[in-house]
């Protein structure tokens, strides 16, 4: 872990931030240890707008950070690999929620980490989830979400899948700030995952690869 890579990017030092991940790759450090750093700092961030210390635009600065560090490490990683995808993720933030912070890491990482991800967005309807989800076919469907509302729509989503006869050979994760078993109990859901490395653990059990 990088203390210092993860506080620059916690401050939103974009410049610095980015400057430091390509003197550090060019030092041999693992790619996957710099995203993982990444995660840590967009958690920081997250925790700060959780407590009025950052705002919409602060979590948009950070997105932005995030991406320029993706678009760095991506062809480090995507070299090596096989260009066929893992599998289909479909992820979104679920209806009357519009937090998307944990959601974005959430597909950053599945992202690089093989899968072909579909982010239907925030506030998301309960059609929408069904439509794309026959129009996709993924293995597997995240659905995010931080306030508590979240979990009537969560349930509510699950459901519409099940009507629709898309549920049998669907898997469905689901998580957030306040998420435990007890929600996904509630909820109907398969899993649920406390961050989005156990999410992308979740897809690699589930999936196979």
């Amino acid at each position: 872990m990088n203390e210092k890579l993860i506080g620059l990017m916690a401050d939103l030092q974009e410049d610095e931030t980015i400057a430091l991940v390509k003197d550090l790759l060019s030092q041999g450090a693992d790619p996957l240890t710099i995203l993982d750093d990444a995660r840590i700092a967009m958690e920081r961030v997250g925790k700060r707008f959780e407590k009025c210390e950052y705002f919409i635009p602060d979590l948009m600065m950070a997105g932005e950070i995030l991406k320029g560090i993706s678009d760095i490490v991506r062809p480090l990683l995507e070299s090596g690999q096989s260009t066929a995808k893992k599998g289909k993720v479909l992820v979104g933030t679920v209806a009357g929620d519009i937090h998307d912070i944990g959601k974005d890491i959430v597909t950053f990482m599945l992202d690089v980490s093989g899968y072909e991800v579909l982010d239907v967005g925030i506030d998301a309807p309960v059609a929408t989830f069904v439509e794309k989800v026959r129009e996709f076919r993924p293995q597997v469907v995240g659905l995010s979400g931080f306030l508590t509302l979240a979990f009537d729509s969560m349930k509510k989503t699950v459901e519409a899948l099940q009507e629709a006869g898309l549920r049998d050979n669907l898997k469905i994760m689901i998580g957030g700030g306040q998420i435990d078993d007890e929600v996904r109990r509630y909820a109907g859901a398969d899993a649920y995952g406390k961050d989005a490395i156990a999410a992308v653990n979740l897809c690699r059990e589930w999936i196979g690869a």
